[in-house]
């Protein structure tokens, strides 16, 4: 089953459960993947849908933040409910440890040697390991590596 039928078939269990938060959120998702396929104008593959997802938490924790500095915190609460729903759906990120394996080997297969190499550094990181890796760790880790 893909994802996009797994949220689908998700949405349908969370309106039987009356579980309007995982309602509301998966009817996003929905939406989202509706909009990215009609600007694709393209039936959306399964990394397009990853992307989907991963701009979904981005988004939403960068809204939580705003949240909290403004003194919102049940809305910014609301926002991290809505992130661990949307992270169901994707990959098992990668911790740190194995992040820095992923950059050094990286690293040694490109030869890359200094900062003007790190864009062909993260392409490569992004091209193998996509939405389990992300994407501010892996450019922390590349920048201080190439430094």
């Amino acid at each position: 089953m893909s994802i996009r039928e797994r949220i689908l078939e998700d949405i349908k269990v969370a309106m039987r459960a009356k579980d309007e938060l995982a309602r509301d959120t998966l009817r996003m998702l929905r939406s989202d993947l509706g909009k990215q396929e009609l600007t694709l104008d393209r039936e959306l593959s399964e990394d397009d849908v990853m992307g989907v997802l991963v701009r979904a938490v981005k988004t939403r924790t960068d809204s939580a933040a705003q949240y909290d500095e403004g003194g919102r915190p049940e809305l910014a609460e609301k926002e991290r409910l809505e992130i661990e729903i949307v992270r169901r759906y994707l990959p098992k990120a990668l911790d740190e440890d194995e992040a820095k394996a992923a950059v050094a080997q990286a690293i040694r297969e490109l030869d890359a040697s200094s900062k003007k190499d790190m864009g062909r550094v993260m392409k490569a990181l992004r091209e193998r390991h996509g939405a389990r890796l992300d994407g501010k760790l892996a450019s922390r880790l590349v920048s201080a590596s190439l430094s």
